[in-house]
């Protein structure tokens, strides 16, 4: 078994109906890994908390560990909170809603390892990764808002909003406390900051496939606070 542990933070709300099949393909593809899965919910409403405990009871407090807040608080928040309970000399974030593959995590520790990064990122306008299940407008707003941010901010990674990435602990714990956003413009942020603080980032193709299970999360006030954000990040640049 590797010596490095891996902390898996999946931040939740209302994922009762994907988080089952995420663990059990987590515990699949991360055989023979020293990891534990961090659930941080934000008080769903249809009962993923209830859900998480009862796949902590089948795989154990070691491996599944449940924690949350009151509300909804956005994602730097959920990483801040389950930072706390992490263990792990890294940590990947990734989604609770089965549109990142858990079989990507092992490709990622591999390639940290080769050039010993900060962060792996996963990316989807790289090599063969690709987006399947969205239609035509969502694949325009994530290939036009990447465009823009790669003209203007020159962040150095081919895929700024994604949200699957390993993270050195410490790098992460740095750059959360950095960030001021909140929503669709977090991980452009975090990315942002990985390149004016000077660390390493490594990036992995990987496939994202729109949810199943659930509502998309991304609307009209999403975008509207990308392109704030794209503002502000702009500006003193």
């Amino acid at each position: 078994m590797n010596e490095l542990k891996y902390s898996i933070i999946l931040p939740t709300y209302n994922e009762s109906e994907n988080l089952p099949l995420i663990i059990w393909l987590i515990i699949q593809h991360m055989e023979n890994e020293n990891f534990e899965i961090i659930i941080v919910d934000d008080n769903s409403p249809d009962g993923t908390t209830q859900v998480a405990k009862d796949l902590q009871k089948i795989y154990g407090d070691e491996k599944i560990v449940v924690t949350g807040r009151e509300k909804k608080l956005g994602l730097g928040s959920a990483y801040i909170h389950g930072i706390k309970f992490a263990k792990g000399d890294f940590v990947v974030i990734m989604d609770a809603d089965l549109s990142h593959h858990p079989k990507f995590i092992k490709q990622f520790i591999k390639h940290q390892k080769e050039k010993d990064y900060d962060i792996v990122t996963g990316t989807r306008y790289a090599g063969d990764g690709g987006v399947h299940g969205w239609n035509l407008k969502r694949k325009a707003i994530s290939r036009t808002a990447n465009y823009i941010t790669q003209v203007l901010l020159r962040p150095g990674v081919s895929d700024l909003t994604g949200s699957f990435r390993l993270y050195k602990k410490q790098v992460l714990e740095k750059l959360v406390q950095s960030c001021i956003s909140k929503g669709y413009v977090f991980q452009m942020e975090m990315m942002v900051r990985a390149n004016q603080f000077g660390f390493s980032v490594g990036e992995v193709p990987i496939s994202f496939v729109d949810r199943q299970f659930g509502e998309s999360k991304l609307g009209g006030n999403e975008i509207f606070q990308f392109l704030k954000g794209l503002l502000y990040f702009f500006a003193p640049t």
